[in-house]
């Protein structure tokens, strides 16, 4: 099951495919996500919102507690099934939310789940073993260790040739281009990759 989550930071402009998907909005989410996709789920404390929501909250959170709205969201998506998690709203305003929403990429891949950040000129996803890239010929990508130091088994269909490891701290794996449809990288540990798409 396909999940979607609606955040509070950059409004998405572009279309949201919600089909068959479950869609959770956070919090002042809803102001610009309420008119632009179905909203299966309200989460959060609404501190950011002036007005009621639709559908209803099932439970407003304290504004002062323990977990984001987006990381209450992702518990529960998680918890409904969803095999695979895209995050809207996610990029812009805050640095400290939006780093927040990387760590819900890699609570997610821990998971099993392949959750993807997605920006409007960017798509932003953790993932480990081997990651099939070719999909994204011809588009800028960035990989970066995430939790600690990556170790590059193979490469095939990229344009530069990674080192054998990249510690954590290192930016080695920024601005490589996918060159081919067969392309795919296969690592130990964990990777952070952004794919630079532009402004679509």
């Amino acid at each position: 099951m396909k999940g979607i989550i609606l955040l509070n930071g950059e409004p998405y402009s572009h279309a949201i495919n919600a089909e068959n998907a479950l869609v959770y909005c956070c919090d002042g989410a809803y102001k610009w996500a309420k008119s632009k996709v179905r909203i299966d789920k309200n989460i959060g404390d609404f501190d950011s919102l002036d007005e009621v929501p639709y559908p209803l909250p099932e439970e407003v959170y304290p504004a002062e507690k323990n977990f984001t709205d987006g990381e209450i969201a992702l518990k529960k998506m998680l918890e409904a099934g969803a095999d695979e998690i895209e995050i809207y709203g996610g990029g812009g305003g805050r640095e400290d939310h939006f780093l927040g929403n990387l760590q819900l990429l890699y609570k997610a891949l821990a998971q099993g789940v392949k959750c993807t950040l997605i920006t409007h000129g960017s798509r932003i996803f953790a993932a480990t073993g081997k990651i099939f890239l070719g999909k994204y010929a011809d588009k800028t990508i960035s990989v970066l260790p995430f939790g600690g130091t990556l170790h590059i088994i193979e490469s095939k269909g990229l344009k530069y040739e990674y080192p054998a490891s990249i510690s954590y701290g290192e930016c080695r794996g920024i601005s490589n281009i996918v060159q081919t449809a067969a392309a795919f990288l296969s690592v130990r540990g964990t990777a952070l990759i952004i794919v630079n798409l532009g402004e679509v």
